[in-house]
């Protein structure tokens, strides 16, 4: 009896849209905050039915935004509800989508909760669709579609396979810096060589990474970021940054410090070049003959799809940042009380395929935080940039520094979590904004953040401390001494590398900070020609890799922006090398 009142009450809901009452007729405006900002919409009501959704203004990460942007409105107008599930990766955006379509029919009197109308599952079926082509790589991230534009351009015929709805990965969600030595931006006289670049990187993975890879990534970084700017056409600002670990400034900066350029540009490329990209495609296979890679097995909702590559398969999946129990597996200290800056897409599935077919892993226990990110859903703030220009400090809740602001991203984040609540603020005043334009180039993520109450802007340094309850008196006493040695160029109690700044007249700004994972620097065990090694150091026929489902580049600690150099670098290479495959790589 329940169960048949239940079912009544749902066909009311849903028959509500052919009974007649339902909708005043006319286009209706309706908004509402997605991840960043606000979203518009512009629904079109008829007497019984829903009969347009356009997104006229959104203010959220491009492409990632695009996916439920694009889905959602499809979604509503297929079911004529708005219980429809989001997409993964882009929660916020989804969320705001539906709560924008929902306060537009709201605001036409309608008063049912088309909520509770819920889409409908497409079933799982036996079909079986079958591709060839020369290359398969899986993962549309950098790395992935760096390695299919190179294998395209030596021959081969590629597709990218990725299991999101939209591409990018990590890359599309990080600020993509470059970091290349000897590079177009550095200043005249700055002293800086391809061996510096070695020792850098040697010395920052504490000397546990191989060196014959990262001899590989010094000697190409150059190269890999003058391809990107000539022949990819990712436009490089006329500034640089200083990222932790480094022993100059050496890190190009793309245009609006934001990895959607790099991913937009390569998408573009992809495009021209006739490269397929099969979005919400989930590899879950390798396919094997003999001892030979040679497809790819994925799944969609409704059908399983078997991409055959004669050459071969590249892995670019990415690492297992977002995969709780793979990190807790490798490091215990690992586990879900820590968030993670990564798409929900990082997992690992590459790690696991390519040890089904007997690929060697390592360094899988150095797993890197990145510093300063947002304490509640741990995305990475860029506006804590203002720290790498050497323009901000860290204090915690009593208003001391304890680090130095520009050391290494693991020993900063573990000096944050031996502070009172486990958190940092980070501290720099209105000329500092200004110089770094941080609220000019993530202008969405810094106005979120003031609403939010995770940034404080005040006019005293005594109103800003209030807002966090940080103890002003010694905050100020913090700034008086910096100042001091910003003075007299000699960090006393740190010795922090680059310029000091010294601070000066408000606004001031504090922004509440906390690690969260950013990067595992673990993962399949590939030479230098990008191919996958089995644990005797053999090289498995057919399978190649690149990107941060690889390992022993980074050893226990990436370098800030030496991912983005890893990606193309070892993308380029294991492209290359697997669109000539057939003719045997030595």
């Amino acid at each position: 009896m329940k169960k048949r009142l239940l079912l009544l009450s749902l066909m009311v809901v849903m028959g509500n849209l052919s009974m007649g009452e339902n909708f005043k007729e006319g286009t209706y405006l309706g908004s509402a905050n997605g991840y960043k900002g606000e979203i518009k919409v512009e629904v079109k009501l008829s007497k019984d039915k829903i009969e347009d959704i356009k997104v006229i203004s959104n203010t959220d990460t491009p492409i990632i935004s695009d996916a439920p942007v694009n889905i959602i409105p499809k979604k509503v107008l297929q079911t004529q509800g708005l219980g429809v599930d989001v997409v993964a990766g882009a929660t916020g955006t989804s969320r705001g989508v539906i709560a924008a379509i929902n306060n537009a029919i709201k605001f036409s009197g309608y008063k049912t909760d088309l909520r509770r109308v819920k889409e409908t599952k497409e079933k799982f079926t036996d079909k079986v669709v079958e591709h060839k082509d020369d290359v398969v790589v899986i993962g549309a991230g950098g790395a992935g579609l760096i390695a299919a534009i190179e294998a395209k351009l030596n021959g081969a015929n590629v597709t990218v396979i990725e299991k999101m709805a939209f591409p990018g990965g990590n890359t599309l969600i990080s600020g993509a810096e470059y970091a290349a030595p000897e590079n177009w931006v550095q200043k005249e006289g700055l002293k800086d060589s391809k061996d510096q670049f070695f020792n850098d990187t040697m010395k920052g993975g504490d000397n546990e990474s191989n060196p014959n890879l990262v001899r590989v990534l010094a000697d190409n970084a150059l190269d890999g970021a003058v391809w990107l700017k000539d022949y990819v056409n990712v436009v490089f600002e006329d500034r640089q940054m200083f990222f932790g670990g480094h022993s100059v400034k050496r890190s190009l900066v793309p245009n609006g410090a934001s990895g959607v350029e790099v991913i937009g540009k390569l998408m573009a490329k992809a495009k021209e070049l006739g490269i397929p990209v099969y979005l919400e495609m989930n590899a879950v296979e390798l396919i094997t003959e003999g001892n030979r890679v040679v497809g790819v097995k994925a799944l969609t909702p409704t059908e399983t799809h078997n991409f055959m590559g004669k050459n071969g398969v590249i892995i670019a999946s990415g690492g297992f940042g977002s995969n709780i129990e793979m990190r807790k597996k490798h490091d215990p200290r690992m586990d879900e009380k820590i968030l993670s800056t990564n798409t929900t897409g990082i997992t690992g599935d590459g790690i696991v395929m390519g040890e089904k077919v007997g690929a060697a892993t390592t360094d899988m226990e150095f797993i890197q935080t990145y510093p300063v990110c947002d304490p509640e859903n741990g995305a990475l703030l860029y506006t804590g940039d203002v720290r790498l220009a050497g323009s901000a400090i860290l204090v915690n809740k009593e208003g001391k520094r304890f680090v130095e602001e520009l050391d290494r991203r693991d020993v900063i984040s573990f000096a944050i979590t031996k502070q009172t609540g486990g958190v940092g603020y980070l501290f720099w005043d209105q000329a500092q904004l200004d110089k770094t334009e941080v609220a000019v180039h993530h202008k969405g993520e810094y106005e979120a953040l003031l609403r939010r109450g995770i940034l404080v802007k005040a006019d005293t340094i005594d109103e800003a401390a209030k807002h966090f309850g940080i103890d002003a008196k010694e905050l100020k006493t913090t700034v008086e001494k910096y100042n001091e040695y910003a003075k007299n160029g000699k960090d006393l109690e740190f010795n922090k590398r680059g310029g000091l700044v010294a601070f000066t007249e408000g606004p001031y700004y504090i922004l509440k900070n906390t690690p969260a994972i950013h990067h595992t620097m673990g993962g399949l065990v590939i030479d230098s020609k990008g191919r996958v090694l089995d644990k005797n150091g053999n090289p498995i026929e057919g399978l190649f890799a690149a990107g941060e489902v690889t390992g022993d580049i980074h050893g226990k600690n990436r370098l800030g922006s030496n991912a983005i150099t890893d990606i193309t670098v070892f993308g380029k290479i294991s492209g290359e090398n697997a669109a000539k495959n057939l003719q045997k790589v030595n």
